[in-house]
């Protein structure tokens, strides 16, 4: 019995092996995966020396290589991103020095590692703010000088993106804060120069002065009877919510003016009063307290002449006359007694220039003193009149309103001499 066998041929056909990268020298090399493909020198069958390893999504690496790595001075270009980063590079990551321009704005130039932003650096943002300093984590850390977009400049400690620590910011106004910062804004010990001159020390808590002040407050009593040509001396306070002096504040410039009280008189009253000229039409303004003034010039023996209308522009802005009916009285830049300060940085300057006329005082250590301050001559377009009983009943005339220095009868009074 024979049996008769015939094996099947193989279809099987000879596995081809994948291509074996270029052993020395210069070659192209397409990776098995496809992503990759490299064109460039070769030592010992690994990329070594000057090449260019593409990928498939477009990005690219052209520079050094050192046993297959990527290590040594190159350019790459991130598809993803569209970022670039010519510099130095340890294992494929941009590490040392280098230049990563960014896609959507901006540059850094500086050290990294890990191809992170680590030592000192220079970025500038995509709004052109630019950094000179520490960098950790790619984060601004440690010392560092910034130059912020609005034209302010910080120069100081970092942490972790915000300023931190000691520093100094000099703003585009000419203001300049130096002392503690926490969390990117003013706290701890610190002192704020306005470009007004102005200037607060102090602590700061969250950005905002702990001892700020609030109102300005005139010593002494709320009325003052001034005589025209005598002189008279003001002390005024800048005074904190609980009532005390905010020593902490100088520089604030404090300015006096005076005014005339707008007053309907009775028929009977003897009061010596201003007439204001028709060709001069002074536009009343309103006080605090009720009525209308017209601005009334102040004289200091110092200047040995008058001063210009004393701020009736500032006055009817902010209108500080003093209280009651008095003859024409100095105020302050606060009435007679006290005022909440304006809101705005502490110790700036209030309705005047940074320089001190002579109704101007600087504060120091939170109190200012005026000292000899006079009352002038009616300026041009002010006529005194003197109305009398007999002379105003003949002419049948009836007095609707004045300017009048003196105190205000009521239709109680009884008629009674000129004061």
């Amino acid at each position: 019995m024979a049996a008769a066998g015939h094996g099947s041929p193989s279809s099987s056909l000879p596995r081809r092996d994948p291509p074996r990268p270029p052993r020395d020298g210069y070659g192209v090399y397409v990776y098995p995966n496809s992503f990759f493909r490299y064109e460039g020198e070769w030592k010992g069958g690994k990329k070594h020396g000057r090449g260019k390893l593409l990928f498939k999504d477009g990005g690219y690496y052209e520079g050094e290589f050192t046993d297959g790595e990527i290590t040594g001075e190159g350019c790459r270009i991130w598809a993803s991103s569209g970022n670039t980063y010519s510099g130095q590079f340890v294992l494929g990551e941009p590490q040392g020095r280098g230049i990563m321009k960014y896609k959507a704005g901006g540059c850094y130039e500086g050290e990294l590692s890990h191809g992170m932003r680590e030592g000192y650096g220079h970025l500038v943002d995509r709004d052109g703010q630019a950094y000179w300093g520490w960098f950790h984590d790619n984060q601004r850390h440690g010392q560092g000088h910034m130059v912020f977009r609005n034209g302010d400049e910080y120069e100081g400690d970092w942490v972790r993106d915000q300023r931190q620590g000691h520093g100094v910011l000099r703003c585009a106004d000419g203001s300049t804060y130096e002392g503690q910062w926490h969390g990117d804004v003013f706290s701890g010990l610190g002192r704020m120069t306005l470009c007004s001159g102005a200037v607060y020390r102090g602590m700061w808590i969250n950005g905002h002065p702990a001892a700020q002040a609030r109102r300005i407050v005139i010593l002494g009593p709320e009325v003052m009877d001034v005589a025209q040509g005598s002189s008279f001396d003001l002390n005024v306070q800048l005074q904190q919510d609980s009532g005390e002096v905010a020593e902490s504040e100088d520089g604030r410039v404090l300015k006096i003016s005076a005014g005339v009280r707008y007053v309907q008189l009775p028929a009977y009253s003897e009061v010596s009063f201003f007439k204001v000229d028709k060709d001069n039409p002074e536009t009343p303004f309103q006080t605090p307290f009720g009525f209308e003034c017209i601005a009334y010039p102040l004289w200091s023996p110092k200047s040995g002449a008058l001063e210009p209308r004393a701020a009736l522009e500032s006055a009817r802005g902010d209108p500080l006359l003093p209280r009651g009916d008095r003859e024409p009285a100095a105020a302050s830049d606060t009435s007679r007694g006290q005022r909440d300060i304006p809101g705005g940085p502490p110790g700036e300057a209030l309705g005047c220039e940074p320089h001190c006329p002579e109704d101007c005082r600087r504060v120091e250590q939170g109190c200012a003193r005026f000292s000899d301050v006079c009352l002038g001559p009616p300026p041009p377009g002010y006529s005194p009149v003197l109305f009398l009983d007999g002379p105003r009943e003949k002419a049948g005339g009836r007095p609707r309103g004045g300017l009048g220095p003196g105190r205000t009868p009521t239709t109680q009074d009884p008629p009674g001499g000129s004061r």
